[in-house]
């Protein structure tokens, strides 16, 4: 018999493809070696005694959840309905301890990395009704987070922190290429400015498809998955001024997407060019989208100033963290740079594999 249940999932940043997934374009996103830990061991209580050690939090858990109505970002009791039509029925009680290293709320995907290692507890302690794989923990944690309550996030999350290291994923299909071999150094400065994460990717959700739905009902045949950077212009005559810069982000982050594709498929991607394109990626999620503040555009400026090769805002915006691209030799250099800018914290990050689960005994 085991003694406990452990189950780890990764941190994740973007690198390309930001406000794209819920578009059903292709992104680029890396798991990066900041974690979520759960390790839970048997009661005999008849539920799920939660521990958050990092915010000093106890919640308890019944096996079962019931009809009543499960909030938005409650993913650990939505993940236990999703799970129940699979299969995956609890039968027995845990004591559940949980904790990590990634900040909270700050564009790494804390709470996909912990809906996915709640997920993988839940099937290594009850089984599922299908092979588990990393796309179905994926898939699951996506009902989870995004179908189960109807909300407007993409797939990026759960694909890059199941899978690890860094991913193409196509959106629409959930096909992916993993990039095995590491780019450079990352450096995360965190601005401390806490995300509006469901009401920034409604707001350009909406935007995005509205501008897309502009062009369709001129161009009938029109599809963003196909459309080219060159005819740009030709379709903004059919968006109105007040939608043309969440079309134009749209296209224009999709070429850029395409375009670090290709550079990371060669057998020595280019920091220098993997950087230009980041910083092109990084303007139109400000000037486009407007998804930055004063003081994430200061640590911006302030890391490039010092060396970095490319930065970026990380997630859904309005706050968060900022990823710096460099080579090993000015890591600590960026690290003070974005802490004088005012971070309240930066730290040097490397490629993740992705989740995984293990019965200790």
């Amino acid at each position: 018999m085991f003694n406990s249940i452990l189950s780890v999932a990764p941190a994740r940043i973007c690198l390309f493809g930001d406000h794209q997934d819920y578009l059903q374009l292709p992104v680029i996103a890396c798991a990066i070696d900041r974690k979520i830990q759960i390790e839970a061991s048997i009661n005999d209580r008849g539920c799920f005694l939660i521990h958050k050690t990092n915010m000093n939090e106890s919640v308890t858990l019944p096996l079962l959840i019931d009809k009543r109505k499960i909030t938005k970002t409650d993913y650990l009791e939505t993940a236990l309905r999703v799970l129940s039509r699979y299969g995956c029925i609890p039968t027995r009680g845990y004591d559940v301890e949980i904790e990590g290293n990634i900040p909270i709320n700050a564009g790494l995907s804390s709470s996909s990395a912990l809906t996915i290692a709640w997920i993988q507890f839940l099937i290594e302690a009850y089984g599922i009704d299908k092979k588990v794989t990393p796309d179905l923990i994926a898939q699951l944690a996506y009902e989870t987070e995004v179908l189960e309550h109807k909300t407007s996030g993409g797939k990026m999350d759960q694909f890059t922190i199941a899978l690890g290291n860094m991913i193409y994923l196509n959106t629409f299909n959930n096909a992916h290429t993993i990039f095995f071999n590491p780019i450079g150094q990352m450096v995360i400065g965190v601005s401390g400015i806490a995300k509006d994460t469901l009401g920034s990717l409604s707001f350009l959700k909406e935007n995005a498809l509205k501008a897309i739905d502009q062009v369709k009902q001129k161009l009938l045949s029109f599809e963003i998955s196909t459309a080219s950077i060159s005819d740009l212009e030709h379709y903004l005559t059919f968006v109105t001024p007040e939608l043309a810069p969440f079309f134009t982000a749209a296209i224009t982050n999709h070429h850029l997407t395409k375009l670090a594709k290709l550079e990371l498929e060669k057998a020595k991607p280019n920091l220098v060019v993997l950087g230009k394109l980041m910083n092109l990626h990084h303007q139109q999620l400000k000037n486009n989208l407007k998804i930055t503040t004063p003081k994430i555009d200061n640590m911006i400026s302030a890391v490039l100033d010092a060396g970095a090769y490319g930065a970026k805002i990380v997630g859904s915006g309005g706050g968060g963290c900022i990823v710096a691209l460099t080579d090993q030799n000015n890591t600590n250099a960026l690290v003070e740079s974005f802490k004088n800018a005012g971070a309240v914290d930066a730290f040097v990050v490397v490629q993740s594999s992705g989740s995984e689960t293990k019965k200790i005994f």
